[in-house]
C-alpha cells in the first residue's frame, strides 16, 4: 500500500474552508480595494466621448494593448476608418465601476469599445477577444480569408483568452502580487506557465505566425501576454523565474512580432507618463504618438 501524502500545513495554520463562503474584508494584495465579489456600478459617471468613430475605454495592461495594437495596425494598412479616442480607465481608482462603462461592460473590466460609425446605432464591444474579431472583420483585415487558416487564427485566439488567467491572474498574482508568498500556488502555476511557453514553442518551432505564414489578430493577442513576461516587462523578474530565454522558437516570433512600428505604438497607448516618456495617457489622434 502506498504511503499517504503528506499532509501541507495550511496558511494560516488554523485556516479551514468555511461550509459557505462569506466577504467579511479585503484579501489583501494589490488588487485588493478593487476586488468584490459582486457586479454592477458603484457610481454615477458618463464616459468622454471624442471625434473619431471608435471609442476605447481602456488601460496599456496586456489585454488593452491588444486591441490599441490592432488598431494601430488597421490603420498602418491605410483603414482610415480605425481613427480612435482612447480613453484612460484607472482601475485601481475604480473607473471600471462607473455607470457609464458598466453600461459598456457589465463584467467591468477593460477594455471596452464604442463603435459610433453608425450615429443611428452605436455597437459596444467587450471583452478583448471579441474586439479583435469585431475589428477584424469589420476591415476585413487580419484574420486570414482562406476557412483553414481563418480557423487556425480563431483556434489561437481563444487558446490565449483560455490560457492567459493562469499566466496573469495564476502566476503572476502568486509570484509578483499576492501578499504572502505560497509555495505551492507558485510552483502549481508556475508549472502551468512553463507548460504554456513550451506550445508556444514547439507551435512556432513549425509556424512563421500563429496561424502560420499570415500574421493576425492571434499574434496581436497573444504578444502582449506571453512576450511581456519574456522581454521582462511583467511581474518583476519572471522571465529569469520561468526560464523564458530556453524557448528559442518562441523568442524568434517574440522579435518579429515586437519590432513592428504599429505593435512599439500600441503598447504605448493608456499608459503612465512617469513609467516611460513614451507612453501616452490617451490618445485622440495619430500626433499623439508622433
Amino acid at each position: 500500500m502506498a504511503d499517504a501524502p503528506e499532509k501541507k500545513p495550511s496558511l494560516p495554520a488554523d485556516y479551514v474552508p468555511p461550509k459557505v463562503w462569506s466577504w467579511e474584508s479585503p484579501s489583501g494584495g494589490a488588487f485588493a480595494s478593487i476586488n468584490r465579489p459582486i457586479a454592477g456600478a458603484t457610481h454615477d459617471k458618463v464616459l468622454p466621448v471624442g471625434q473619431q468613430p471608435l471609442q476605447l475605454y481602456s488601460l496599456g495592461t496586456p489585454n488593452g494593448q491588444k486591441v490599441t495594437i490592432l488598431l494601430e495596425e488597421l490603420l498602418a494598412a491605410g483603414h482610415a476608418g480605425a481613427e480612435y479616442d482612447a480613453w484612460y480607465i484607472d482601475i485601481l481608482e475604480g473607473d471600471q465601476f462607473g455607470s457609464g462603462f458598466t453600461e459598456l461592460n457589465p463584467n467591468s473590466k477593460i477594455p471596452a469599445l464604442l463603435d459610433r460609425s453608425n450615429p443611428e446605432k452605436p455597437q459596444r464591444v467587450f471583452e478583448s477577444g471579441a474586439i479583435l474579431l469585431y475589428l477584424a472583420e469589420k476591415f476585413g483585415a487580419f484574420l486570414p480569408e482562406d476557412p483553414a487558416a481563418r480557423t487556425e487564427a480563431l483556434n489561437w485566439l481563444f487558446w490565449q483568452m483560455g490560457s492567459a488567467p493562469f499566466l496573469g491572474g495564476g502566476f503572476g498574482h502568486f509570484y509578483a502580487y499576492a501578499p504572502v508568498k505560497i509555495e505551492y500556488a507558485i510552483d502549481r502555476y508556475a508549472m502551468e506557465a512553463k507548460r504554456q511557453y513550451d506550445v508556444l514553442d514547439r507551435h512556432f518551432a513549425e509556424h512563421r505566425f500563429a496561424a502560420g505564414n499570415e500574421y493576425s489578430i492571434a499574434d496581436m493577442a497573444i504578444f502582449p501576454w506571453y512576450g511581456a513576461v519574456a522581454l521582462g516587462q511583467a511581474y518583476g523578474d519572471a522571465a529569469t523565474f520561468l526560464a523564458t530565454k530556453d524557448y528559442k522558437h518562441f523568442n524568434r516570433w517574440v522579435e518579429e512580432v515586437g519590432s513592428r512600428p504599429a505593435v512599439k505604438r500600441g503598447r504605448r497607448v493608456n499608459r503612465k507618463k512617469e513609467n516611460d516618456p513614451s507612453f501616452i495617457r490617451e490618445r485622440h489622434s495619430a500626433a499623439d504618438l508622433d
